[in-house]
């Protein structure tokens, strides 16, 4: 089996809430973008958070949709380095290497929340309080959780991001 590598951390010095996911699907590596699954709700949710016309913000070049992310303090990233997987699903995800959280930490000083986008990422929730960070847990965006409406995931996501103050 092919071994993955994810992608880079998308943060800035300003970011204050990092989402972590858990590894990027086969869409997003292909792409080299975070959430480039046209089905998945990220993007879409970010910019109904913000009261940005979700159309816009998904038909920019992800360039324009990270500055725009970065420039209201919020990151990205995976709990996963690398990992084996065939597919997209979390649960094919085999010996994964989990990123470096101090490292990140250290490049993220105004950083005062992580949440996670999912469970498989929220399983290692207690690497994150380790480093003295409060932990959250948001539904995953992913098409795969589909038993949770866009709206569900919405209003689950307004709360993490007022309870941190994320000017929404």
């Amino acid at each position: 089996m092919t071994r993955l590598v994810g992608l880079p951390p998308l943060v800035a010095d300003n970011t204050r809430l990092l989402i972590l996911g858990s590894f990027p699907g086969a869409a997003s590596l292909a792409a080299q973008q975070y959430y480039g699954h046209p089905q998945n709700k990220f993007w879409r949710i970010l910019a109904a958070l913000y009261g940005a016309s979700a159309e816009d913000i998904c038909a920019s070049s992800y360039e324009n949709r990270s500055a725009w992310m970065l420039s209201k303090g919020v990151g990205l990233w995976d709990v996963y380095a690398s990992c084996e997987r065939v597919g997209s699903l979390d649960a094919k995800i085999r010996n994964a290497e989990v990123n470096d959280f101090a490292g990140l930490r250290l490049r993220c000083p105004a950083l005062q929340a992580v949440a996670h986008n999912g469970a498989e990422s929220f399983r290692h929730a207690a690497q994150i309080q380790a480093l003295g960070l409060p932990v959250l847990k948001l539904p995953s965006t992913s098409p795969a959780n589909a038993s949770w409406s866009f709206e569900r995931k919405l209003a689950a996501w307004r709360e993490v991001f007022e309870q941190f103050g994320m000017d929404i």
